[in-house]
């Protein structure tokens, strides 16, 4: 069959105005092969993706569009060749046309070759079923593959995006690039919804190297200016509109004779280049000796494109380009990168009396919305957004209040972090009583039992004005030390309101006595998890709130410890054998015969919440306890299945689960769920060390092969991961001595810091998110939630009977 005689056979070129394509193209010289995603609303909405190889179009259907986070493996069924000048093709397909519907060109562009050397082998690699390759477009760019998936259909593949500099940290939704016009009707360019800024990750240390740019980081409101048909918009970080407030940047931005989205810092500032921050809230008109600027430094987009895809470097060159336009403003001004290595920027910054440097990576894509590693923010001085909760009644010579009654949410709740009292003029003392006047509610917003300062004179508001401060530390309890009120934040929303930087900054060491035994807390300060700045007090924090709920599955266990000293991004290592002369006395120890080597190993035993934190301050991230007890190392207390998804969409991992759970309650066993906390689920049979490991594993590799005669196009039994590419691995295998598992509750050395989490069965759905559950959400979520394993001691499994059943 020709290549496009099933494109043509599909459709009726008197009734649509897709091209007819009649013959392939052959490919001229020097010619660059394109790629494009065109975004299909027909019967379903999905995404059409084509490259240009052998003269048509290949083409595939994405049903929930491409992805730029690796960890996002996206179905893409092959449809027919197209003709190549579909690559251009936007317009309605007219009802009872095959693929009726609208169809709008997302992105396109051209792409190269990574595993060919020329169009004839990556043609062969296609026959395959495996080809990679680099996208150049305005969204989609760097390194992905295609895979066609074993075992099932042949035109089911994986459409994959490798990890590289223009990977994304978080799960991707191309319908979040999509504009809103487009949505509804097709083909408008984005115009009206407001526009979300890139945001900054704080970090302690500024990176070195060449591969960085550093700016001032300007002590004002971040504003999105929006420039189209519809006029000029000035937008604060959380969408509220500016225009009002600021009239003569809206002039001069109206100035402009090209549509764009600008981003950048508001300012009032003096002819010393010092911030009034107090100011900006008010708005314009300013006092006569002090300027209002708006510092750019960078844009989104330029007339009808997006640039966000595009490297820092090249988005300077257009804003550079665009602003050499603009003639006579004074409002706007460009921001200059720093000149100078780290340290020096540094010295910069302190001689000036700086906030703080920002710095961003010079081949960054602007990430809206997204608050990435690849721009950074080092502040001189600490400041943390809070909520005004209260007031006192003021005192001595002063008028109008005392202090400030401060607060922020933490884990969903509103908790008292201290109070403020100095940084107020006069006239700021009198203009901010009377805003808090209108807000006095009577209620105090904070927990029953929360102990607040002064508590007898405050005046309770409704929680909802928010407002920035300085500060010179957090205390061990949690609340702001020397905290001085910079300005009020209008900004912002109030569930926003969130410690940005760690709160253990004054507890690098500690020393903890529990139950008359002193454990020794080290390197508290040290980042663990760098994309998510979480710190190992914070982990080891974790575990002594936690520890009720995951001692119970450590008793008399070994422990293998899984030790990352240096955070996740740094090599870790496992650790069995111990010196029981080189630990704590009061560490529990036990001698295990290993069966590789014929020696006595030296295990920790972990039965109480001091061999908890001394194990988790050795950097052991997660805890993995042996499935059987020291007493009885042939014995299992649990059997256990591993869904690994091994590539597989996530949401097939989930049926499986919902699958095996109908399966076991049909022969009566009683079976408890957990996420891996990495990829996948784990589902635990309590077997009580009835039975040995053999007659455990038997019935969980029986079990396995039920659900793979009922799934074979998605699972596989197979242990060699080469041959199970892209299906779901039910690995009975973890059934043997000496086998660990990540302890429920247990932390995991991920992006996220995420847990392996006991599930209510109600819990398994489709769209089940493993990253939902990490060190945050946990410590909330068992204090809201009744344990969803409360029952696994009484509901021992009898293999026996469930055989019988079968």
């Amino acid at each position: 069959m020709a290549k496009l005689e099933t494109y043509t056979k599909k459709r009726n070129f008197e009734k649509t105005d897709e091209p007819q394509g009649k013959s392939p193209i052959k490919k001229q010289a020097k010619h660059k092969l394109r790629f494009v995603v065109q975004r299909h609303h027909a019967s379903r909405l999905h995404y059409d993706f084509r490259l240009e190889l052998d003269g048509v179009l290949k083409s595939w259907a994405v049903p929930k569009g491409p992805s730029l986070y690796p960890k996002d493996k996206r179905l893409a069924m092959q449809v027919e060749d197209h003709p190549v000048d579909y690559a251009s093709f936007e317009g309605n397909i007219p009802k009872g046309n095959y693929g009726a519907g609208t169809v709008h060109i997302f992105d396109s562009g051209y792409y190269e070759f990574t595993d060919a050397e020329n169009e004839r082998d990556f043609l062969k690699n296609w026959e395959k079923g495996s080809i990679k390759f680099k996208l150049w477009g305005h969204i989609l760019r760097g390194e992905f593959a295609l895979v066609r998936m074993k075992g099932g259909d042949e035109k089911a593949w994986l459409l994959i995006k490798h990890q590289d500099k223009y990977a994304t940290h978080k799960p991707y939704n191309s319908e979040d690039r999509v504009a809103e016009p487009v949505k509804s009707a097709g083909l408008a360019f984005k115009s009206g919804p407001p526009p979300k800024p890139m945001l900054t990750k704080l970090i302690e240390k500024l990176p070195e190297g060449g591969d960085w740019l550093y700016e001032k980081k300007y002590d004002g409101f971040r504003i999105l200016a929006v420039h189209d048909s519809q006029g000029t918009h000035l937008y604060s970080r959380n969408g509220k509109l500016m225009n009002h407030l600021f009239p003569s940047l809206v002039e001069e931005i109206d100035g402009l004779d090209r549509d764009v989205c600008l981003d950048g810092e508001l300012v009032i500032e003096d002819k010393a280049k010092k911030a009034h921050f107090q100011l900006i809230a008010s708005g314009e008109p300013i006092p006569s000796a002090l300027e209002l600027h708006y510092y750019v430094f960078d844009i989104l987009r330029l007339e009808k494109e997006e640039v966000t895809a595009y490297g820092l470097e090249e988005r300077r060159d257009l804003l550079n380009l665009l602003l050499k336009r603009m003639d006579g403003v004074k409002v706007i001004q460009k921001v200059e990168s720093l000149k100078g290595n780290s340290v020096e920027v540094q010295q910069i910054a302190k001689d000036n009396n700086w906030e703080g440097i920002v710095a961003k990576e010079k081949d960054s894509r602007y990430l809206e919305g997204t608050r990435s590693t690849s721009w950074v923010k080092y502040k001189l001085r600490h400041s943390q957004e809070v909520i005004i909760c209260g007031y006192t009644r003021p005192q001595g010579s002063r008028d109008f209040f005392g202090a400030l009654v401060l607060g922020l949410y933490k884990e969903g709740q509103l908790v008292y972090i201290g109070n403020c009292g100095t940084g107020f003029s006069d006239a700021l003392l009198q203009s901010l009583h009377t805003t808090m006047q209108q807000l006095e509610n009577g209620r105090k917003p904070f927990a029953r039992g929360t102990k607040v300062a002064k508590e007898k004179e405050v005046i309770w508001l409704k929680p909802i004005l928010i407002a920035e401060v300085y500060y010179s530390e957090w205390t061990k309890e949690e609340h702001l030390r020397h905290p001085v009120f910079k300005m009020l934040r209008e900004d912002k929303k109030v569930k926003e309101i969130k410690t940005e930087e760690a709160m253990d900054i004054d507890r690098n060491e500690e020393t903890l006595k529990i139950g008359g035994k002193t454990v020794e807390l080290t390197n508290l300060d040290k980042v663990y998890w760098p994309k998510d700045n979480y710190v190992k007090g914070q982990m080891i924090a974790y575990y002594e709130e936690m520890v009720d709920w995951i001692l119970p599955y450590l008793k008399d266990k070994p422990i293998s410890l899984h030790r990352f000293p240096n955070g996740i991004e740094k090599d870790g290592f496992f650790q069995k054998d111990v010196d029981p002369d080189k630990i704590p006395e009061w560490i529990k120890t036990v001698p295990v015969h290993a069966e590789s080597t014929g020696k006595e190993i030296d295990y920790i035993v972990c039965n109480d919440k001091q061999t908890l934190l001394y194990i988790a301050n050795l950097g052991s991230i997660e805890i993995n306890p042996w499935l059987a007890t020291y007493k009885k190392p042939e014995k299992p207390d649990f059997g256990v299945l591993d869904l690994d998804p091994n590539g597989a969409d996530f949401d097939e991992v989930v049926r499986i689960a919902q699958d095996a759970k109908k399966l076991l309650d049909n022969i009566g066993v009683p079976a408890f769920l957990k996420t891996s906390g990495s990829t996948g689920l784990h589902i635990y049979l309590y077997v009580k060390a009835k039975y040995d490991y053999d007659i455990v594993r038997d019935f969980i590799q029986l079990l396995a092969s039920i659900l793979h005669e009922r799934h074979q196009e998605t699972t596989s039994t197979i242990r060699d991961p080469k041959k199970r590419k892209g299906l779901i691995y039910l690995d009975f295998l973890q059934n043997r001595r000496g086998q660990t598992m990540a302890a429920p509750y247990s932390l995991r050395p991920k992006e996220g810091a995420t847990a392996s989490a006991p599930l209510f069965w109600e819990e398994l759905k489709v769209g089940l998110q493993i990253r939902d559950f990490n060190i945050q959400s946990m410590l909330k979520r068992v204090k809201d939630k009744k344990d969803p394993w409360a029952a696994i001691w009484d509901k021992p499994v009898n293999i026996k009977q469930a055989l019988a059943r079968l």
